[in-house]
């Protein structure tokens, strides 16, 4: 039996998506001016009577709080990063915190939905030019924080592939900023979802106050409140899904570069016995590869049959040698 391992043989285990730091100082600078436009709203909506308006500077606070998870998430996975006691590195921590903010944003729905109701069963009165016109700033911010997330497709993993560097045993060596795959970063994407739910609350503010003010549909402003509860919800499962598959270990990206696998080692004749795929950070995926053939290669043969696979960050290949009166 021959596998990969080699005492000589060092790699680190650093999966960190591509632009890391990046995406962290983004995060940093939202958080700031979320914070500080989420105690206008709030103070405002209290003063002016609107619904919308509480509603978009509470949930807004909470997507503050949403939002300083990502950022420590993002500064807690860089410095330990090369922590030993991660066996395959701090890579999917942004998932986790994806996952906990996805959470958060599924409270939020739920709480506004039954504000919300309350307020269509007891209408209150609406101060609405004022409100109108701190909605509109709220939503300027939220416009300005969804610009500053957005995940630039010019930056994905789908178009630029950065090669690892491999040592002679066959392991590789990583730049920490540059993911070579397939890369979907949860933790950006759960901080995007936040401020984008806020701007969506904001516009449905907005015209809930101007049809207030223009017809007098009172009941208009709490009735946003209940679609603005249910689109938020449906974002909400939709990165509770995705990241919690990650987590799982059964991201839908695996079974692309497990076809992959298959693919490069069929024209070696070689049967694969057991393949194992997971994700271990954005755009990075681990793999191990046991193989059975009856003219076995070292195990470094095949991994240079696997390099071209970009998203392949960690391989493990096992071989032996096919016995047909065992089999």
């Amino acid at each position: 039996m021959n596998t990969t391992t080699h005492p000589a043989a060092r790699h680190d285990h650093c999966f960190l998506g591509r632009d890391h730091r990046r995406n962290e100082r983004k995060v940093w600078l939202v958080i700031g001016l979320t914070a500080g436009m989420m105690l206008v709203e709030i103070v405002a909506g209290t003063l002016y009577g609107s619904m919308a308006l509480v509603a978009d500077g509470w949930h807004m606070s909470t997507h503050a709080g949403a939002m300083l998870i990502a950022a420590l998430a993002y500064r807690f996975a860089r410095r330990h990063a090369g922590n030993p006691r991660f066996t395959f590195g701090t890579g999917k921590l942004g998932d986790l915190a994806g996952f906990a903010s996805a959470v958060l944003l599924a409270l939020v729905a739920l709480l506004i939905g039954w504000e919300s109701l309350l307020r269509l069963a007891r209408p209150v009165p609406v101060d609405f030019t004022q409100a109108i016109e701190v909605a509109a700033v709220g939503l300027a911010v939220n416009l300005v924080c969804a610009w500053l997330l957005r995940d630039d497709p010019l930056h994905h993993g789908h178009h630029h592939h950065a090669h690892g560097h491999r040592h002679p045993h066959g392991h590789h060596h990583h730049d920490a900023h540059h993911a070579p795959g397939p890369s979907r970063d949860n933790n950006l994407r759960a901080a995007y979802l936040h401020v984008v739910a806020d701007a969506m609350t904001s516009v449905l503010a907005i015209v809930a106050l101007l049809l207030g003010r223009s017809r007098g549909w009172t009941w208009a402003d709490p009735a946003m409140g209940v679609v603005g509860a249910l689109v938020i919800a449906r974002w909400s499962w939709g990165l509770i899904r995705d990241a919690g598959s990650v987590l799982l270990d059964a991201a839908a990206e695996g079974e692309a570069v497990r076809q992959e696998i298959r693919e490069a080692i069929a024209p070696t004749g070689s049967e694969v016995t057991d393949l194992h795929v997971w994700q271990v950070g954005p755009g990075h995926f681990a793999a191990i590869v046991a193989l059975i053939a009856t003219e076995p290669q070292e195990p470094a043969h095949y991994k240079a049959l696997l390099a071209p696979i970009h998203a392949l960050a960690h391989v493990t290949i096992e071989v032996q040698r096919d016995v047909p009166a065992l089999r």
